[in-house]
């Protein structure tokens, strides 16, 4: 993977971990002993990190896009951390701005383009930044370059690109990490992710996207303390779940967050049905789905949080509105009562904005509607909105061993044809679907003529 074999030896690493390393000199690669080039990074960071440097600040590369370098893959963004204040950062650029409460960061704009820039940080103070939980609540504590190494979340994400020698800095053993394929947390697991929970998910984000594994401790680690999930903010969670299921690894992803008990942290509801379920039906839907969501992702097609999140929370949708069908409730009111009450529920634990949430709601809605051909029904449904996903998503019902063929096909056919065409499809429309007869127009009765009284 790495050509840098002969630099493990240069690690000190004792039999009790990581924690061994503090207070060493990092190890430092060289330029001609690992892979980045300057061509490989985006002018912008480029440009960030020199006027720091010519600033007469430290400079670094940081996180993620050297480790996908180091792998071989184009880095989503890049970000830099520097010994600059976040003021004397914005100061230095023109379009840039200070954002953040827990810690300061400062965002440079070059039009659509931002680049992140971080002050080194250095370990909160536990009296006064951390709550009772381990949490870390208030961040804004600076120090030196190898304090911020020790307060990043795994070792390979704690290598750092120095602009002025083009060397990478390596306090953790990240390299080593790399070159074996492991994501290890950086000190006590424990500690870690009590600190943030959502590094367990960043964790198995990461294994899904890069093919690596996870060390020992890590794992066992999520296992142990996944209820930890509970606690983060719901709002953080959605942020987090686009991350994981619309980059391009959603179904080796959700594989793995069923596996270390994440997923029934997030959504509950589905959790528990595909715990029960006995015909395959409510998982193999919702692969398929995911699968789907991959090969648009690769083939650079959009796709939509509202689709997926129709897929996630179908299952909890179809059984209520079931249920209450078995109660006595037509089937459209009840598929509407069931969809309210499952994003209602959902949102408790993974906030789904509405601008999603109701277009998930549509496609469910939809899935009763688009049974009923008859009269004009099937011409109202083509003019829905939402008609082209509700469509896929009864196709994706299909595929997952429901038998709608026959009215998939009857659809697809029906998108295709000519307007005489269609007339001609529903009009031979059999069984329950045969058109309904019109209505006979009451005729209006004329009103009485107006009698003469009668004499007295």
């Amino acid at each position: 993977m790495l050509s840098i074999n002969k630099l493990i030896n240069k690690l000190v690493k004792g039999k009790n971990g990581d924690n061994d390393r503090r207070g060493h000199e990092p190890v430092i690669v060289p330029r001609s002993e690992h892979s980045i080039s300057r061509k490989q990074i985006s002018q912008n960071a480029l440009n960030v990190l020199y006027t720091l440097k010519d600033a007469g600040y430290e400079a670094y590369l940081v996180g993620g896009c050297v480790r996908d370098l180091l792998l071989g893959h184009e880095p989503k963004d890049f970000d830099v951390a520097t010994n600059a204040l976040p003021e004397q950062v914005h100061s230095l650029f023109r379009r840039s701005r200070l954002i953040g409460r827990r810690f300061k960061l400062v965002h440079v704009r070059f039009g659509r383009d931002v680049i992140e820039v971080a002050t080194f940080r250095a370990p909160p103070e536990t009296s006064s930044h951390v709550d009772e939980q381990g949490r870390i609540m208030q961040d804004n504590v600076y120090g030196t370059l190898e304090q911020d190494a020790w307060r990043r979340d795994f070792t390979i994400n704690a290598l750092y690109y120095n602009i002025r020698d083009f060397s990478i800095v390596d306090y953790t053993g990240g390299i080593e990490d790399l070159n074996a394929g492991l994501i290890r947390l950086i000190d006590n697991v424990e500690t870690r992710f009590r600190e943030d929970p959502v590094r367990m998910l960043r964790a198995l984000r990461f294994v899904g996207k890069l093919g690596l594994k996870l060390d020992k401790e890590t794992e066992a680690g999520i296992f142990k303390w996944a209820g930890l999930l509970s606690d983060i903010p719901p709002a953080r969670l959605f942020d987090e779940t686009l991350k994981l299921y619309l980059t391009g690894n959603a179904a080796v992803t959700h594989e793995l967050l069923c596996h270390y008990g994440l997923f029934d942290e997030m959504y509950p509801q589905t959790a528990k049905l595909l715990h029960e379920e006995k015909d395959g039906y409510p998982r193999t839907l919702l692969m398929k789905a995911l699968e789907n969501t991959d090969r648009r992702i690769d083939d650079d097609r959009p796709v939509t949080p509202a689709f997926l999140f129709a897929a996630l929370l179908w299952e909890p949708a179809r059984q209520r509105a079931q249920l209450l069908m078995e109660h006595g409730m037509p089937e459209i009111p009840a598929m509407q009562r069931a969809s309210s009450e499952v994003i209602t529920d959902q949102v408790q634990r993974v906030a789904v904005p509405k601008r999603f949430s109701m277009v998930t709601r549509d496609i469910w809605n939809m899935q009763p509607r688009l049974m009923k051909r008859q009269g004009k029904r099937a011409f109202r449904s083509l003019l829905h909105p939402k008609f082209r996903a509700a469509y896929d998503f009864l196709a994706l019902r299909n595929e997952a061993g429901e038998p709608l063929e026959d009215i998939v096909d009857w659809w697809t056919r029906f998108q295709e044809v000519s307007a005489n065409e269609q007339e001609s499809m529903v009009a031979g429309l059999s069984g329950g679907d045969k058109a309904a007869k019109p209505r006979r127009r009451r005729r209006r009765r004329k009103p009485a003529a107006n009698k003469a009284p009668k004499d007295d």
